[in-house]
This record gives C-alpha cells, sequence and structure tokens, in this order.
C-alpha cells in the first residue's frame, strides 16, 4: 500500500494539479477515483470529508493543493526526493 493516497474524481481541476504537483516532487502516489468506485466515495465520507482532492499522507489528511501542507507532511514522512 502507497504512503500517499490521492482521492480523486474525473475531470477535477484541483485532482490534475494535485497529481502534478506530487509527480514534480518526485512522490509516488496511489490515486483513487471515488466517482469510479463507490468504495473510495465511501471511504472520503468515512473520513467526514465531502470534497475532493483529498490526500491522505500517512496519517495526515489534506483538502485541495496547500503546498506548505504538503511539503510539510511529506518532508515529516520522508518522501521527498532530493
Amino acid at each position: 500500500m502507497s504512503q500517499v493516497i490521492v482521492y480523486t474524481s474525473t475531470n477535477c481541476p484541483n485532482c490534475h494539479r494535485v497529481k502534478s504537483y506530487l509527480a514534480e516532487r518526485g512522490v509516488s502516489y496511489e490515486e483513487r477515483n471515488v466517482q469510479r468506485n463507490k468504495e473510495f466515495a465511501q471511504q472520503v465520507l468515512d473520513m467526514g470529508i465531502q470534497v475532493v482532492p483529498v490526500t491522505v499522507i500517512g496519517e495526515q489528511r489534506i483538502t485541495g493543493l496547500n503546498k506548505l501542507q504538503f511539503d510539510k507532511a511529506l518532508a515529516e514522512y520522508a518522501l521527498l526526493q532530493a
């Protein structure tokens, strides 16, 4: 299981931005599209969140694209490429 999971939906501009940002940072991730898989949608709802993108890094959940939060969480889990 990946240490980074990105919950997305089809045609979501912010979802594409999150995936691009992670790729630029050299971070591998597992994508879970909530429109294609109802189980993934339920996982997001079970977190108490009703929007995507949601990125799970370790125990942290980040909604949207907050680069400072991403970098802090990625550094904490030693996932950033040098």
